[in-house]
């Protein structure tokens, strides 16, 4: 792991926790790295939660590419992760292409879902950071549910974890995963693990930034809502009609007046 990376390897070895959320806009990143945010991820789940797409797999690389552009915006000196989307990585020629795309777009490192150790090797090869993604792979699992349940499972995903660690990442992902599986691969591997419904023993955590905030209903066993920030911002909406339909906004507090020298003359010309 080189350059500003190095900090999440330290942090490891220090057993720091890292904290990492996904960001999708520029205000909202600018919020995270005042609040300290280590890492910021803008995840596919940009198409979901923002973008209104009914699956992962509609997401664009130009719409990832929009994204984190819009996220190093708002946090220069933050550390950006992103996405690369379903079916651009297919080939090690392809996968090196748009992750640079990526990488111009502002983000330092890209991350992908799978056991495929050749695409690694070739964006390491490259000069590329890449954080991998195993456990639930939302682009390719279409049912949303724990994995690697069964000692046969759990013991493919610690090979594969290593497999990839071994091709080069630098960083990996653990979704929706027993919490004991969590743990074999957090201290058989030298990179950090990042993980999201994986308990408590991961070198870091990620969560989705609209589940955090509650933007919507859904309840998340993983996840832990520290605002109703969808249910704030539904009364401040309502309210704002309210007045509106009232009259009672805008106020006269809120309009601007001509000065008393301007006013006479421009009156005498619309009378």
């Amino acid at each position: 792991m080189e350059g500003k990376a190095t900090r999440f390897w330290d942090m490891k070895r220090r057993g720091e926790p890292i904290a990492m959320l996904t960001a999708y806009d520029a205000p909202t990143a600018r919020a995270q790295a005042a609040a300290g945010v280590d890492i910021l991820l803008v995840g596919d789940s940009v198409g979901t939660n923002m973008l209104g797409y009914a699956s992962e797999r509609e997401v664009t690389l130009a719409d990832m590419a929009h994204h984190v552009a819009a996220v190093r915006r708002g946090a220069p000196e933050s550390y950006i992760i992103g996405d690369l989307p379903f079916a651009t990585y297919e080939t090690p020629a392809e996968a090196v292409a748009n992750a640079r795309t990526l990488l111009n777009a502002g983000a330092d490192m890209v991350k992908f879902e799978g056991d495929r150790p050749a695409i690694v090797a070739a964006l390491a090869d490259a000069d590329i950071a890449v954080c991998g993604h195993l456990g639930l792979e939302p682009q390719h699992h279409a049912e949303k549910r724990l994995k690697s349940k069964q000692a046969g499972e759990a013991h493919q995903l610690v090979e594969a974890a290593l497999g990839l660690e071994k091709a080069g990442v630098s960083m990996l992902v653990l979704e929706l995963i027993p919490e004991e599986v969590a743990q074999a691969v957090t201290q058989r591997l030298k990179v950090p693990t990042i993980g999201i419904g994986a308990g408590r023993a991961t070198d870091g955590q990620v969560l989705v930034i609209c589940d955090v905030l509650g933007f919507t209903k859904a309840a998340f066993r993983h996840n832990k809502r520290y605002a109703e920030v969808g249910e704030s911002m539904e009364a401040a909406a309502r309210a704002y009609v309210a007045d509106v339909h009232a009259r009672a906004f805008p106020a006269a507090a809120n309009a601007f007046f001509m000065s008393r020298e301007e006013l006479p003359a421009f009156l005498t010309e619309v009378s």
